[in-house]
């Protein structure tokens, strides 16, 4: 890997981010990534913050994304960072990583108050997420245990469910 690049997507991007998407979550199946289709979904509503579309750039070649969309914690707005996915030949070189970095940071930057997500605690525990329960933010489903985590950006964490964009409620 050369120097990727953490970038806005652009229109131009869609299809090589779907791309990615297949790639990185391809089903033993043969059939298609749920995480794809999820992906043209979530642009297609007013969850959608373009802002928080970023893409990993090598050498003009799109090799990760990551989508942060407009969630809630009971009435209070949230972001619901996923998918993120990076093709296979370029996982383990700290791509996913950068994405979850500039992610939060442009959260941050544009006063989010909290990031949830659903995912590996180990991986995102190094990024400051911790099970969402120790917080007092109830996951979607509660099924999901520890892998259902949030990362606080101020010090007024709203409590209650958190709810994702409408597309996740259509898995």
């Amino acid at each position: 890997m050369s120097a990727v690049r953490i970038r806005p997507e652009t229109i131009a991007d869609h299809d090589a981010v779907r791309a990615v998407h297949r790639a990185a979550f391809a089903p033993p199946d043969g059939s298609e990534a749920v995480e794809a289709g999820l992906t043209d979904r979530l642009r297609d509503g007013p969850w959608f913050l373009p802002a928080l579309s970023l893409v990993a750039d090598d050498e003009d070649r799109v090799v990760g994304h990551v989508i942060c969309t407009r969630a809630h914690v009971g009435e209070a707005d949230a972001l619901g960072l996923g998918p993120i996915g990076v093709l296979p030949e370029a996982q383990r070189h700290g791509i996913g990583s950068a994405l979850v970095d500039a992610a939060v940071d442009v959260a941050r930057s544009r006063g989010e108050r909290l990031v949830g997500l659903l995912g590996d605690p180990d991986f995102y525990g190094r990024f400051g997420f911790v099970d969402s329960r120790t917080v007092g933010v109830d996951a979607p489903d509660p099924t999901w245990g520890v892998h259902f985590q949030v990362l606080a950006l101020d010090d007024d964490t709203p409590r209650g469910t958190f709810r994702y964009a409408t597309p996740f409620d259509e898995l």
